[in-house]
């Protein structure tokens, strides 16, 4: 299977929030041929292009479609924001942004700078949990340049649907990390299983404990997973631009799901004009062994569906 890896450096949008470097570096991984369509896939908050496992990316290409996932921005190898305010999480829920470098509307802009840098005019946008709502921005503001869209685990940024369930913030945000590699670890697997599918797709713990420590070993910037968050926050609610999205969408969201609850998913597809909405029994906020061969094949067919509509309707 045909893969490149390296980095691309970008102009960052010039707005308000943004105080980082004239330039922003993404690291990222593209697989399949060039010739096929392109598939980019946009992962969530304290997450990098690693966490798309790689059964998933390759059934993918198997089903003849190109591959680009990438390091967000304060995520893995790509550029880290320095000299930024410190994030105040609390402050921004409290509706002060003046902690906020960015939000994720930059996030998206840093997308479609990967495309130009790549030389992809348009593309199937598929975006995990924050990537999902990235990818939703992607499709409001840069229309033109999205053939199809895919939410997975996302909410709208509204306030009353999504939200985290109790018990996972005091399981997963509520307890001590500690300080040492092991301990960083330890915290990840375990708040990795909590927000998982049910034991009907359970996690392979050898494989998710790899992938952490490879995470870590990439990027422990326990700062920079709080800007984003405070981005995620700031961001605000989007539900009123959704309605404008035109590009064909498929949305996507377990019903097991507690670190965004399913009336996340559901009022993302109410709101978009069109959206095709697929609910999954016991799949909760991960890409979970037992899930990948049926999201591969949701996404795939997704996307040829939406190819042979482009092709019948451009003969």
């Amino acid at each position: 299977m045909p893969e490149s890896t390296g980095y691309v450096a970008i102009a960052p949008d010039e707005t308000a929030h943004n105080v980082g470097p004239a330039q922003i570096d993404i690291t990222f991984r593209r697989s399949g041929s060039t010739d096929a369509p392109p598939v980019l896939l946009i992962m969530g908050g304290a997450a990098q292009l690693i966490h798309w496992p790689d059964p998933f990316c390759n059934a993918l290409v198997d089903a003849g479609l190109q591959v680009i996932r990438f390091d967000n921005r304060d995520a893995g190898l790509s550029t880290h924001i320095t000299g930024a305010p410190a994030p105040d999480l609390p402050a921004v829920l409290a509706g002060d942004f003046s902690s906020a470098s960015y939000t994720l509307t930059e996030m998206a802009a840093d997308t479609v700078g990967l495309m130009d840098a790549l030389g992809i005019s348009t593309a199937h946008i598929v975006g995990a949990s924050m990537g999902g709502q990235i990818a939703q921005i992607i499709a409001t503001q840069f229309p033109q340049r999205v053939r199809s869209l895919v939410s997975m685990m996302s909410s709208t940024g509204s306030k009353s649907v999504g939200q985290v369930d109790p018990v996972v913030l005091r399981e997963v945000f509520g307890k001590p990390v500690g300080s040492s590699r092991d301990e960083w670890i330890q915290h990840r697997v375990m708040a990795m299983r909590t927000v998982g599918s049910t034991p009907e797709f359970p996690s392979d713990v050898g494989e998710l404990t790899a992938r952490v420590a490879l995470a870590y070993d990439r990027d422990h910037d326990e700062t920079a997973l709080a800007r984003q968050a405070v981005a995620t926050v700031a961001t605000g609610d989007r539900t009123e631009q959704l309605r404008r999205i035109s590009a064909p969408t498929l949305v996507i969201h377990g019903l097991a799901d507690r670190m965004c609850d399913p009336s996340g998913g559901r009022a993302t597809a109410d709101a978009i004009p069109g959206a095709e909405l697929v609910l999954i029994d016991g799949m909760g906020h991960s890409l979970a062994p037992g899930l990948r061969p049926r999201l591969a094949s949701l996404i795939s067919e997704f996307i040829w569906r939406v190819e042979a509509k482009t092709r019948r309707d451009l003969s």
